[in-house]
């Protein structure tokens, strides 16, 4: 049973952004009071869609590794790291916004979720979406592009259970994208020389198969 309650403030109001503030979310949450069949399936999926993100990272590394480019375990390692600095980037910016949560700031907005009353701009889980999906494109396109999809599923749905704005995600998506791209420039060449190290130890199952790390070493 999903959690449902319209949450109300005492003081009606909306907040700056126009239609991707208040505007946009009015937009998705009447949409939401008028589609009671899919609160189930935004709503777990709103909460528990990290998890196949997670998912589709332990597949980028094993078909990084199986395929024998060290570049590209790099990347589907970064994928996981980039991912780890945008969502701490992201509490900086989230504290330093500060921007009250739409259950928070509108009245009579159906909210499907339990959710705390912290600053929602940009949205984490959106970051952390955004941040993936760009990271895995530098290991698969068609993985990369699942993972578009997947997030941007995601960030709807998090509009759609009433716990951000537009702004939140879409902001979110990008900022995620961009630091994994930026970061992953500055740091490949540091994480291509420390994985090539390793493919001289104990530990270079963790880069590549055992055929793969013998067609390297023959072209050595």
């Amino acid at each position: 049973m999903v959690p449902i309650s319209i949450f109300a403030t005492s003081t009606p109001g909306d907040v700056p952004g126009g239609p991707l503030g208040s505007g946009g979310f009015r937009d998705v949450n009447d949409f939401a009071k008028d589609t009671s069949w899919l609160h189930t399936v935004f709503a777990d999926y709103a909460t528990y869609g990290v998890v196949l993100f997670g998912v589709l990272l332990v597949v980028g590394y094993l078909m990084a590794r199986s395929s024998g480019g060290i570049s590209r375990v790099a990347n589907a390692l970064w994928a996981a790291g980039g991912m780890g600095v945008a969502i701490a980037l992201n509490q900086l910016v989230a504290h330093s916004v500060s921007e009250p949560r739409p259950f928070v700031a509108l009245p009579n907005v159906l909210l499907l979720v339990h959710h705390s009353t912290d600053a929602g701009f940009p949205s984490d889980h959106a970051v952390m979406a955004g941040a993936v999906a760009a990271g895995l494109f530098l290991v698969s396109r068609a993985l990369g592009w699942i993972a578009a999809v997947a997030a941007v599923l995601l960030a709807f749905a998090r509009v759609y259970v009433g716990v951000h704005y537009p702004q939140d995600v879409l902001a979110g998506l990008a900022l995620g994208a961009v630091v994994v791209l930026l970061t992953g420039f500055l740091v490949r060449r540091l994480l291509v020389a420390l994985l090539t190290a390793i493919t001289h130890t104990p530990l270079r199952w963790t880069v590549a198969s055992r055929r793969r790390l013998a067609w390297l070493h023959t072209r050595a």
